[in-house]
């Protein structure tokens, strides 16, 4: 089976509409047990893309970092968060689309390519959602790289504070090492509440402690 190349063609499409700042819009996160999720959008230059661009999933961490850099140097980028307590509070879907809502506004485009298919319903500019955009859009492939690349930081930074959970490794993901530091480490404040190995271990320890 082929692999999917991303195409600036959505980009054109929308320039063709008669849009004059298009960007590309992903975010990363949704899956952890810790940490925030991290959104990015990118508005690319014509001239300077970056080449390599891909799905941030199909690329070696190296690669990544790599097309980090060239991104950073010749696109137009912004990147935002939405945190732990709002991610217990709203819902992780909900969470990550006013992480994209957040960067989106950041770089005022006049339209916004996005990942998946739902367009986030606080988007400060018309939409198109494109399913597995990341792996068929130019700029949402660079904002999936930039989303990836910041939020395995995070984590990076995050491991630190909190050694044991393998979060410079697994960047917050329910692995086994992970579920079994939850298990003899505990919960720690950056752990999402909200999402069920979190809560039963937390549900656990109040019925041995009430």
């Amino acid at each position: 089976m082929s692999r999917i190349i991303p195409d600036f063609s959505h980009e054109t499409a929308a320039h063709a509409r008669g849009a004059h700042r298009v960007v590309g819009v992903d975010e990363v996160g949704r899956g952890p047990l810790a940490g925030p999720v991290t959104a990015a959008a990118v508005r690319l230059d014509p001239e300077r893309i970056p080449e390599g661009l891909a799905d941030s999933k199909t690329l070696t961490a190296a690669r990544r970092e790599a097309l980090f850099d060239r991104i950073m140097a010749t696109a137009e980028v912004s990147i935002a968060h939405a945190t732990v307590e709002e991610i217990d509070s709203l819902n992780i879907l909900r969470a990550s689309h006013l992480a994209m809502e957040r960067t989106v506004a950041a770089l005022a485009p006049d339209h916004a390519l996005v990942d998946g298919n739902l367009v986030p319903r606080g988007l400060a500019c018309a939409a198109t959602a494109i399913v597995k955009g990341d792996a068929r859009c130019l700029s949402i492939a660079a904002a999936s790289i930039v989303a990836k690349v910041t939020r395995d930081r995070i984590m990076v930074d995050l491991a630190q504070q909190h050694p044991g959970y393998g979060w410079e490794v697994n960047a917050g993901y329910p692995t086994k090492a992970h579920l079994e530091a939850l298990l003899n480490l505990g919960v720690t404040p950056w752990h999402r509440r909200s999402f069920r190995p979190v809560h039963n271990i937390l549900y656990q320890e109040n019925s041995v402690t009430h």
